[in-house]
This record gives C-alpha cells, structure tokens and sequence, in this order.
C-alpha cells in the first residue's frame, strides 16, 4: 500500500499535519489515486514508523518550509518512494481538512520564525474525528484517444474532496463532486485479464452477494462460472454490449489493460466508450474493492 505525508518542518521541529493512505496500491501515480484521511488500514507500529522517517529525512536535508514524501508500506516495514522539498497538491486538502494552515507556516519558516514559537510540537498531529476522501477527476471524454487505465503516468486533471463521518459517505460524496453516480443496484460488466481474475473473481462475488447482476465476456464469464458466480456472457464487440455502455444500463464497470496496440483492442474501445459517457468502469481491482467496502457500509446504515 501507498502513504502520503506533507510536513512543514524549520529544521529542528517537523510538523506532520497527518497521513493519507492510498486505496490503489503502488504503481499508480499519487495524482491519480483515491486516498482516504485518516489511514484506514496502517498499524500503529507503521505510522510511528512514517513519523519517525519523515522527521529523520525532513532534519537530515535541513528543509526550511513544506515537505511531501510518499512511501510504501509490505509486510509492516516502511519504504520511501520518493522525498519533494517541496509544496504538493495535498497540501490545500490536509490544510482544510486538520485546520493547521501548512502554506503560512512555511512562509512564516521562510522569514525565520521557529515552528516551536509558533504553537506546534515535533510530530504527527491529534487526528480529526471525521473522515476524507480525496477523489481524482479526469477528463478522458474530452482527451479522446487516452487509455483510460490507471498506471504510474498522472491522467488526472482536478480532485475533489468528501467529507463525511464513515468511509462509506466520505467516498460517495467524493463521487457525486466527481459525477462519478454510487448506484445501490444494476449490474456490473466483467472483463478482465487472467492477471487481475482472482482479484476480480472475489469482487465480483461481492457485488452478487449485494443484488447486482453481473455480465461477463468471453474468459471472464468462463472463469466466474467455474467459480460458481452466475453471469450472463456477453460478446465484447458487439454493437448491442456498446449500446448498453451508451444507454449506461451498467452501473459498474471492472476492466483491464491487455498487451497490444490500444486502438486496435475490443477492451480499449469498451473502457473509451464508458467514459465518453460517464459510466464508472474500474481499471484497479483496489479502486472496485472500496466501492464494495462503501456500499456493504451504505447497505448496513439504513
């Protein structure tokens, strides 16, 4: 998993405004990812850890105002990714969201005032009793032969934020600022790669278990059949599957990058089709897993 730290530091004192956590794993670019505020999945041990490096770093290099750096976590040890002295595009979120108004204290840095002076101990701040989802927003109906699937190159061109008490309303509300629609029921399409199939399978599995009606293509639907999960094949190039995709008669959609020029595959056009007409298509199985993980929350709330 993917962190992400800003920090405003004067040398001696480093203040860690707080952590936000990725829901896509590492591989997909920072801009581009959902992350959520606070960690939803990080033990203590890891975030004393982030804690720890991000001041270690912050006094080593003597940074004077706004630091970011992005780490990622395996198996409970912490790893740096990369290390900006510099202001990143979380800085006006973790501002508004922790109320510790990051851009005046790095200019008050700057003009040589001591952090400690200012109010602020050495470390990560008090975490707030809400949580925040920070969604990305994407013009791919307007850059019209971009592969919609994410990957380490940034595609994104906003963000938008959600502010709720559960993780469940924060992401919706993300969503709707992204006019991405949560539907409650519908069906999903499948299709999918053998790489991403067990993932794929398990999600899938869940999105039956919550009412949805699912439909699959070739591979997809044989894989989900021999796992037991009922769905209805359907061809990945014909006009009647793109039909569908243009009257959004999906509520979602789970699909994957195959090996090829992107122009001259049945995937592409399908994931291009469903963003010309804003219909959710998921090309992460991280990104597919939390709207589970926010639906079953929706679900159980009422």
């Amino acid at each position: 998993k993917e962190v992400e730290v800003d920090a405003i530091s004067d040398g001696d004192t480093i203040v860690i405004p707080g952590i936000m956590e990725h829901i896509e794993r590492a591989g997909v670019h920072s801009g581009d990812s959902l992350a959520v505020y606070p960690t939803q999945s990080l033990t203590l041990n890891e975030i004393k850890q982030i804690e720890a490096i991000t001041c270690r770093i912050a006094r080593h290099l003597d940074v004077q105002g706004l630091i970011n750096i992005q780490f990622v976590v395996v198996q409970g040890l912490v790893y740096v990714l990369e290390v900006n002295p510099r202001a990143s595009r979380t800085v006006p979120i973790l501002s508004k969201v922790t109320g510790v108004p990051m851009v005046n204290l790095a200019v008050q840095v700057s003009l040589g005032k001591r952090l400690s002076d200012l109010g602020y101990n050495n470390g990560l701040v008090p975490e707030v009793p809400y949580v925040v989802v920070k969604a990305p927003v994407f013009s791919f109906e307007k850059l019209t032969k971009v592969e919609t699937s994410l990957g380490p190159e940034m595609k994104s061109t906003g963000e938008v934020l959600g502010m709720d008490t559960t993780f469940a309303y924060a992401l919706a509300k993300a969503f709707a600022g992204a006019q991405i629609n949560l539907a409650s029921r519908g069906s999903v399409l499948v299709s999918v790669g053998p790489k991403e199939m067990p993932e794929a399978l398990a999600i899938t599995r869940e999105f039956a278990k919550l009412g949805f009606e699912i439909k699959a293509t070739g591979d997809s639907c044989k894989a989900l059949a021999l796992c037991g999960i009922a769905a209805e094949e359907v061809d990945e190039a014909s006009d009647s599957l793109k039909d569908a995709v243009r009257k959004k008669e999906f509520s979602f959609i789970l699909s994957t990058p195959a090996k090829g020029k992107p122009t001259e595959r049945t995937g592409y056009l399908l994931r291009r089709l469903a963003a010309e007409h804003r219909v959710p298509c998921f090309t992460s199985m991280d990104t597919a897993r939390a709207v589970i993980r926010a639906l079953q929350q929706l679900r159980t709330s009422f």
